[in-house]
């Protein structure tokens, strides 16, 4: 018998006019990340996507492990299909969940049918299927209330198909589907997780690292480029435009007073970025800023350091507890990554005492003294641009 995927979608189902918009973004997300896996072809229908293998020898385990990483997938299972009759539906559950059966010592059946006009309510398919499983696996008892097994029965329009206990999927919206946004990534735990929060959004992300070599080294670099292509397996295929930005820090260190490094520094950045994200149609700039967790994150220093935008600065985790991002970190795969011994630019010539509460006039008078236009344009045209795509990494 030949495995099927059943994917769940999540808030698409919740849209109404643009639904079908928010699907063929998903649609396409899905079949450009099964290309390297194989060919496979791909439909949704009733709110559920269909992965089918169209030849022999895919990898369907592969398969199963990258569509959890696309957002915009809720639910995940590995099904198997046969005709909508009740006994070729119990003798495929019967050989499909043998090994499933066996393990388990207690199990119930659970029956949707979006399928109407199926003779059996939900209720009278699962009876008589849990009827057949028991007697088929007399060592695994029936419990309707804490079962350690579920089996899985739907009756949809082309078939009916049975698999065991979904697994959970990425959630969120189809990357795409919410525009674009210019993401600040350094070489730390907090950037790569608030760029995979905002690509759960269903955002496109641009990338940008600000590089200052030689007090950043080549290792630094080649860190965040890393932490980029693993961000590729849930942003999908992103260009990283890392910044020269050795000569602004130098006039910063020259020209302003010390205590303003990092505030003018961070204006820099926002900048850069905005000028960035215009190019390329971006319509926002994600940062990994977390209120009071340095210098330069308290509500005063941000607004000082954004206070030369116009575009919105979205920080997603501004609130969050820095446990919850290093296991988020964890789970989304950066973290080990994150934390080689590699410093960016941010430890550059880094204040003793720094301020941490400016106003914005008092931080336009400390970075006075410097050719800001000048210094953003030739940033802008020393950038290097670096193309990450899942299928090469």
């Amino acid at each position: 018998m030949n495995d099927i995927l059943l994917l769940k979608l999540g808030e698409i189902v919740l849209k109404g006019l643009n639904r079908k918009g928010f699907e063929q973004k998903l649609m396409g997300n899905i079949r450009r990340r099964l290309v390297p896996i194989g060919k496979f072809k791909v439909t949704c229908m009733q709110s559920t996507v269909y992965v089918e293998a169209l030849e022999e020898g895919v990898d369907l385990d592969a398969a199963f492990e990258a569509v959890q990483k696309i957002f915009g997938v809720v639910k995940i299972s590995r099904a198997a299909a046969c005709e909508k009759d009740k006994d070729a539906i119990a003798r495929l559950a019967i050989d499909y969940l043998r090994q499933d059966m066996l393990r388990a010592k207690s199990f119930k059946v659970e029956s949707k049918r979006s399928d109407k006009s199926f003779p059996m309510t939900s209720i009278q398919l699962s009876q008589y299927v849990g009827g057949e499983l028991a007697e088929a696996y007399p060592n695994c008892k029936v419990d309707v209330h804490e079962p350690e097994l579920i089996v899985n029965l739907e009756i949809r329009d082309l078939a009916a198909y049975v698999h065991a206990q979904p697994v959970n999927g990425a959630g969120g919206m189809p990357v795409g589907s919410n525009g674009v946004a210019v993401t600040l990534l350094s070489g730390g735990i907090d950037s790569p997780v608030s760029t995979y929060m905002i690509a759960k959004r269903g955002v496109r992300l641009i990338p940008v690292h600000f590089f200052s070599f030689p007090y950043t080294s080549q290792q630094a670099k080649e860190k965040v480029i890393e932490l980029a292509k693993l961000l590729t397996a849930w942003c999908g295929k992103m260009t990283l435009e890392v910044v020269p930005f050795t000569h602004i820090q130098e006039e910063i260190r020259d020209k302003c007073p010390e205590e303003y490094f990092t505030l003018i520094m961070r204006r820099f950045m926002m900048r850069i970025a905005e000028r960035i994200a215009l190019s390329n149609g971006a319509r926002a700039i994600v940062t990994g800023e977390n209120l009071g967790q340095v210098a330069s994150q308290t509500m005063e220093a941000m607004a000082s350091t954004q206070a030369v935008l116009k575009l919105p600065v979205l920080q997603p985790l501004i609130g969050m507890d820095k446990e919850e991002i290093v296991q988020m970190s964890r789970r989304i795969g950066t973290f080990d990554t994150s934390i080689l011994p590699y410093e960016d630019c941010c430890t550059v010539f880094t204040p003793r005492h720094p301020r941490t509460r400016p106003t914005v006039a008092e931080v336009e008078k400390a970075e006075s003294t410097l050719d800001v236009d000048a210094l953003v344009a030739e940033a802008l045209q020393g950038i290097e641009r670096v193309t990450l795509d899942l299928e090469e990494t």
